[in-house]
């Protein structure tokens, strides 16, 4: 017997929300109507669909309304469930899509039990997500004021030609010497530098956020366990664990290795079957910062100063993870190099395996201290 008295398919918007029921046994679903996106609005409604006090199960898909309606709908004891958008089932020579239609599919495909849910992260876990995400906004637009400057000083054959690297104290000052012979020129040359020394600037302070936020939150020895591994520093640490929260909800590396989008893609029929690039799905932020840190291995193994301190202030099982990770990624990058397979195809498989070491490392972490301090 269904737990559920009834199925609601919520298509939601910024100022309105469609909702359709469908009920336990069967039948076809029922357009309720649209109701304003408003906590009092769905108060109510849950009000209206349960008057004895039912159990009802809600479901609408994930987007740029956030978790606020999930949240709501369970403190008032409900099931609610945020669903994954590109994994909601669909009729290729289905081409009409309207409100009505998109929740009604959605309370048919809930009672079926055909979607799939995306994990909900509780509001501090947000706040952080939200924290790595501004820091990397300001990066990329910190890059492009860059650039916009580079290509200013480019179109008047202003070229920094000392060897040394750009964006440092010596190339600000050369910088600073730069002078043109129409006034509006000069004012768009410093209204430019000033750009990207604001732009430098906020990330400077979202970053030292970052490293107050880190002190109170609850996965900070996890944050600092991964930082033992090579390639990956604060940035990159606070960002994996910002996207994925509990790893441990991930049954095996492989998993989360197809939750990233690391895995190669297949088009396989009868007796043909082809492989092609990774698939690129799930969460970006993550696959990124990863495949950045990928190309660190391109070196030999070796423990640094800097990797030692730091493997110094974990535990003895980390620091084990750690090394043999670095022996692993690095002797497989140039095996990798030496078949002939390009930089670009190397650095996402050695991501994928980095993806393991991560996992048995915030397993092993998780289960000493995290839960213990829950």
């Amino acid at each position: 017997m269904n737990k559920f008295s009834r199925y609601v398919g919520l298509d939601t918007h910024k100022a309105t929300i469609a909702v359709a029921v469908a009920g336990a046994r069967g039948g076809k679903p029922c357009y309720y109507g649209e109701i304003a996106n408003t906590p009092d609005e769905v108060r109510k409604l849950v009000k209206k669909l349960c008057p004895d006090g039912e159990l009802l199960s809600f479901c609408y898909e994930a987007g740029p309304c956030g978790y606020e309606i999930y949240r709501q709908i369970s403190q008032l004891g409900h099931l609610c469930s945020v669903v994954a958008p590109s994994l909601i089932p669909s009729k290729p020579g289905d081409r009409v899509k309207t409100d009505r239609r998109d929740s009604e599919k959605l309370c048919r495909l809930d009672r079926a039990g055909e979607l799939t849910p995306v994990w909900v992260p509780d509001q501090e876990q947000e706040a952080m997500r939200d924290l790595t995400r501004a820091r990397e906004d300001m990066k990329g637009l910190e890059r492009v004021t860059k650039q916009r400057l580079n290509a200013f000083l480019l179109r008047y054959a202003r070229i920094y030609e000392t060897g040394k690297s750009r964006w440092t104290q010596t190339h600000f000052r050369w910088l600073e010497g730069l002078k043109f012979d129409i006034a509006v020129q000069q004012i768009v040359f410093q209204e430019y530098a000033d750009a990207v020394k604001q732009a430098e600037a906020r990330v400077v302070g979202l970053e030292k956020e970052m490293q107050r936020a880190l002190e109170n939150w609850i996965l900070a020895p996890v944050v600092e366990a991964l930082m033992a591994l090579r390639g990956v520093k604060l940035i990159t640490a606070m960002t994996i664990m910002a996207e994925l929260g509990d790893i441990t909800r991930f049954d095996s590396p492989r998993q989360l290795m197809s939750f990233l989008g690391l895995v190669p893609s297949e088009t396989s029929s009868g007796a043909t079957r082809r492989r092609g690039g990774i698939t690129k799905t799930g969460n970006g932020h993550v696959r990124r910062v990863l495949i950045e840190s990928a190309w660190s291995y391109r070196f030999p193994a070796r423990k640094t100063a800097h990797l030692q301190r730091q493997a110094e202030q974990c535990s003895s099982e980390v620091q084990t993870i750690a090394w043999k990770a670095q022996k692993r990624l690095c002797g497989r990058y140039t095996h990798l190099l030496k078949r002939g397979k390009l930089k670009v195809q190397v650095c996402p498989a050695i991501a994928r395996e980095l993806v393991g070491f991560i996992w048995a490392i915030a397993c092993e972490v998780m289960n000493k201290h995290v839960v213990s301090a829950r």
